[in-house]
C-alpha cells in the first residue's frame, strides 16, 4: 500500500525559524551557486534519513533550475519508494551519471568510506559533507557536521530557510520522513519542543503524518513478521538483564523469505524489555560471506555511540552500529565484551 505524498507549492510561513541559527551554511550556498551539476549521495544502506534528505534537497535544487542527479551505492529502500523522486536516484559502485558532476553533496554519511564508491568518484569534483554523526570524520571539502541536530533532514529543513526556498509539499513530507525515523517516531531524546516546532511548520506545508507513517511503518510483507519472530527466538538477556541481544543469519533469510529490508527495526523489539540499557543486533551480510552488521540502541545512560567506536564504528548516543568480520561466534564474543565493559 502506498499512501499519496503530492508535490505541489505551499507557501512557507513567514515567521518559519530554523532550528539553530549560529550555522555557517554559507560555504554550501557559495559552492551551490557556482555550480554547473550537482550529485547529491548518502551512505551504503540508505534509511529515512538520508534517503528524505537526498530527495527534499533535490526538490529544493530543481526549483532552483540546477542540474542535479541522485546516485547511491544501495538502491532506496521499499518502504521509502513512495517518496517522489525514489524513482531518480541511480544505484551501483559506478556511475557516468557524475563524470561531469562539479560539485558531490554527501548526506547523512558519517565517513567517506561509507559512500561506497571508490575514490575516481569524486575526481575532478568539490565534495560537501552535511552529516549529524557525532563520529564524523570531516572527510570532504566543505564540512557542515552539527550533532545537535536530531536528524540530516532537520539540517537540510535550515539549509533551505538560509537560502531562502520555500517548502513545497513534497520537500516538507520528504524532510518528515527524514525526522520521523531518525527520532524513532518523536521518542528519542533528540526530539527536543524544536524539533516538534519544526515538525508543525513541515505539517503547515503539506506534510501528511499518517500517510507517510502508513508507509513507512504500516506497510510491511507477510516475511517481515516471520523474520520478526525468527529474530525473537534468538532473543538474550546478559550483564544482568542489562543487555538484551537478538541475531539474524542468512539461514533465517532463507527460511523466512525476508531479506534485510525487512529487519529494519528488529532491535527496537530488544530495547523495549524494561531494565534494558542497550540491545544488540547482529545481522549477517547478505553480500560478504563471514561480515556483520552490529547495531546497537541505548536507552538511558549507556552511550552506544562511544561503544561502536571501539569497535571501529561510530553514531549517535542512543543510536550506533558497526561492521566486523569472522565467525558468528568470534564476533558476538568481542562484542559481548565491549559491551560489558560499558555497562560497568
Amino acid at each position: 500500500m502506498n499512501a499519496s505524498v503530492t508535490s505541489s507549492q505551499v507557501l512557507a510561513k513567514s515567521n518559519i525559524q530554523p532550528l539553530f541559527v549560529d550555522v555557517d551554511w554559507q560555504p554550501v550556498i557559495n559552492a551551490i551557486a557556482a555550480a554547473d551539476k550537482i550529485l547529491l549521495t548518502t551512505h551504503c544502506n540508505p534509511d529515512g534519513d538520508g534517503i528524505g534528505s537526498q530527495q527534499a534537497m533535490y526538490d529544493a535544487l530543481i526549483a532552483m533550475g540546477k542540474n542535479v542527479v541522485m546516485h547511491n551505492c544501495d538502491g532506496v529502500p521499499r518502504i521509502y519508494a513512495f517518496l517522489k523522486y525514489s524513482e531518480q536516484v541511480t544505484m551501483g559502485a559506478w556511475t557516468s551519471a557524475n563524470q561531469d558532476a562539479d560539485l558531490v553533496i554527501a548526506l547523512d554519511c558519517g565517513a567517506k568510506g561509507r559512500l561506497g564508491m571508490a575514490d575516481a568518484f569524486y575526481e575532478g569534483t568539490k565534495l560537501v559533507n552535511i552529516d549529524h554523526h557525532v563520529s564524523n570524520k570531516y572527510f570532504a571539502d566543505i564540512n557542515v557536521v552539527d550533532a545537535r541536530y536530531c536528524a540530516t533532514g532537520a539540517m537540510i529543513f535550515d539549509l533551505l530557510i538560509a537560502m531562502n526556498i520555500t517548502l513545497t509539499t513534497f520537500s516538507a513530507s520528504a524532510i518528515y520522513a527524514a525526522v520521523l525515523t531518525d527520532t524513532a517516531s518523536f521518542r528519542l531524546s533528540n526530539a527536543t519542543s524544536a524539533v516538534y516546532r519544526m515538525a508543525a511548520d513541515l505539517i503547515d506545508a503539506g506534510a501528511e503524518p499518517w500517510p507517510i507513517t502508513i508507509n513507512i511503518y504500516e506497510s510491511q510483507p507477510i516475511a517481515g513478521l516471520k523474520i520478526l519472530k525468527a529474530s525473537l527466538d534468538t532473543l538474550q538477556l546478559r550483564d544482568e538483564n542489562r543487555s538484551a541481544w537478538i541475531h539474524v543469519t542468512s539461514e533465517m533469510y532463507k527460511t523466512t523469505g525476508a531479506d534485510v529490508e525487512d529487519a529494519e527495526g528488529l532491535i527496537d523489539y530488544a530495547r523495549s524489555i524494561g531494565g534494558v540499557e542497550v540491545a544488540v543486533f547482529i545481522r549477517c551480510d547478505e553480500n560478504h560471506e563471514n561480515c556483520w552488521k552490529v547495531s546497537f540502541r541505548g536507552k538511558t545512560t549507556a552511550d552506544v555511540g562511544a561503544l561502536a567506536a571501539t569497535l571501529g564504528g561510530g553514531g549517535h548516543k542512543h543510536a550506533a552500529g558497526c561492521s566486523m568480520r569472522g565467525s558468528f561466534d568470534d564476533v558476538r564474543l568481542t562484542v559481548e565484551k565491549a559491551v560489558s565493559q560499558i555497562l560497568g
